[in-house]
């Protein structure tokens, strides 16, 4: 029998006791399945409850077969060893004491001799030539999370657990993940944002405020479908808007006709035109029959509604999120960046950049290229003031926002009203509340804690604080801006950008969105 994973009746709260998940069923077989959702969605979540991290309120969780899970954050404790990441630390210990003559004969039963050679194959098929022994902590990011994707070939499960697998790696990481999964030929549940990726899946399960939905086929067929349900849905919101006005229209109109019968009746009985024992009658009967009419109207009302309702909510689950930039007003020809000759890094016997010189002039939108390691972000924290060059000049000539991934702008601690009064000091409260409602955070979500956003939000509410300044900055430096957002919020940035009219210098790994940024120029650093 084929490997599986069943959910059945699953219901799970956060902490706070706000239901996630109700009456949730899913199965996964011998495939590919991506897994796509707003931030929030609980997304991961699901990953856990399969993987048995998280137990169900209620409900079942079932897997036949064996799992292996790869987490956002392969680091687990700095002092580890890519042994220890992959689990096989107690093995080699045991090769170690075997080849000093130091084991006994149960434990030469059970070692393993062709692990050292499994352990190397799997770290060269993604692209790693260091040892077992290297610290984790002298790894890059990217590296750590290619040592975590070996683990999981080493382990040969016939299900693989993915979380976001290709953030953090440069393109011949994501290269390396891609083809992984592109030969992998057990079950794969991938929760992603990456298209690349996502092309590769055999269906896409997308989570939303109003259930799960299986779609067969890739992440293109998937798009397909869901802009057809969003086109049909447009058309169910017009149909119900119409319909509920209409409604309104037939219930003003019965009461009037109501109201001209009553005033006809009253005159009637007043004049005595006919005996009282029939006045007395038809007034029952209108009372009677005006009583019926009134209540079907109100069930049709209702039903109106209802249809508005739930054609509202499915629209808001399909319509992209929409983040609106104000214009900076940035002349074509004028001076945006200078770099002359920079030369520089954290090391200054091995400056990672150097004799580097650069001019962005007008709306250029400039992209920095180059694997990890290559000096990428040092460069744009020199761009920005952050790193002082050991040589060379940096001039900035216009006012400039830089985001990075995490958004180390916004105090945690703070609202995201105060946050943007603290940023924009000239600016008061309704200026605040008008540039956060741009970027979706209306009413009450403009006091959440940036601490408590998902890292989607976190990016818009940073977009929100920075662009929202008066003048707004000529110049946006974003360091990987795509690796929290979910797939709507990519594409809100996306067809943000794409109105933007100011400067763009740009570090991104995500071939897509530098597709949808069209760079006039791209920088490439070798490493």
């Amino acid at each position: 029998m084929p490997a599986s994973i069943v959910l059945s009746n699953v219901f799970w709260s956060t902490p706070d006791g706000t239901p996630l998940f109700t009456d949730l069923n899913l199965t996964f077989g011998p495939e590919r399945t991506g897994i796509v959702g707003r931030n929030g969605a609980g997304k991961s979540t699901l990953l856990r409850l399969i993987s048995g991290d998280l137990r169900p309120s209620s409900g079942l969780v079932r897997a036949s077969g064996t799992i292996a899970m790869m987490r956002q954050d392969a680091m687990e404790r700095p002092e580890d060893t890519i042994a220890d990441l992959l689990g096989v630390r107690a093995a080699l210990d045991l090769l170690d004491r075997a080849e000093a003559g130091l084991a006994d004969a149960g434990e030469l039963a059970d070692a393993d001799w062709t692990l050292p050679s499994r352990i190397e194959a799997a770290l060269l098929r993604c692209g790693l030539s260091c040892d077992a022994e290297t610290p984790l902590a002298m790894l890059s990011g990217g590296q750590r999370s290619r040592a975590a994707l070996a683990a999981l070939i080493l382990a040969g499960p016939d299900f693989l657990l993915l979380d976001e697998p290709t953030n953090n790696l440069d393109r011949d990481g994501r290269g390396a993940v891609i083809d992984l999964i592109r030969g992998w030929t057990g079950g794969a549940v991938i929760v992603s944002h990456d298209r690349a990726l996502l092309e590769e899946m055999d269906a896409i399960v997308e989570m939303t405020s109003l259930g799960v939905t299986r779609y067969g086929g890739n992440y293109g067929a998937y798009r397909q479908r869901r802009e057809a349900e969003l086109e049909a849905v447009a058309r169910d919101l017009a149909h119900a808007e119409q319909a509920g006005r209409e409604t309104v229209r037939r219930a003003q109109q019965a009461a009037e006709r109501k109201a001209r019968k009553d005033s006809a009746g009253q005159k009637a009985r007043a004049r005595g035109d006919q005996p009282k024992i029939l006045m007395d009658a038809a007034k029952g009967w209108a009372e009677a029959s005006g009583g019926v009419g009134a209540r079907l109207r109100e069930a049709r009302r209702e039903a109106a509604a209802e249809a508005l309702s739930a054609a509202r909510d499915r629209i808001e689950v399909l319509q992209p999120l929409r983040m609106d930039l104000p214009p900076t007003g940035l002349a074509p020809g004028r001076t945006v960046l200078r770099l002359d000759a920079v030369t520089g890094g954290y090391d200054a016997t091995r400056p990672v950049i150097r004799d580097l010189s650069l001019t962005i002039t007008g709306p250029e939108r400039i992209v920095i290229a180059g694997p990890n390691g290559s000096g990428k972000t040092t460069l744009l924290k020199m761009i920005t003031g952050q790193i002082a060059p050991q040589r060379g000049h940096v001039e900035r000539t216009v006012p400039f926002a830089q985001l990075d991934q995490h958004v180390g702008l916004l105090d945690p601690a703070r609202s995201l009203h105060d946050n943007f009064l603290h940023l924009n000091p000239m600016s008061d409260r309704h200026t605040a509340h008008a540039a956060l409602a741009r970027f979706g955070f209306r009413a009450a979500d403009a006091l959440r804690r940036a601490g408590e956003l998902s890292g989607g939000e976190r990016l818009r509410a940073g977009l929100a604080c920075v662009l929202g300044a008066v003048p707004p900055p000529m110049l946006l430096i974003l360091d990987e801006p795509t690796n929290h957002l979910d797939l709507d919020g990519i594409a809100a940035l996306e067809a943000a950008l794409a109105d933007y009219d100011g400067a763009v210098l740009a570090v991104s790994h995500d071939e897509a969105f530098l597709g949808a940024l069209a760079p006039h120029r791209t920088i490439y650093l070798p490493g």
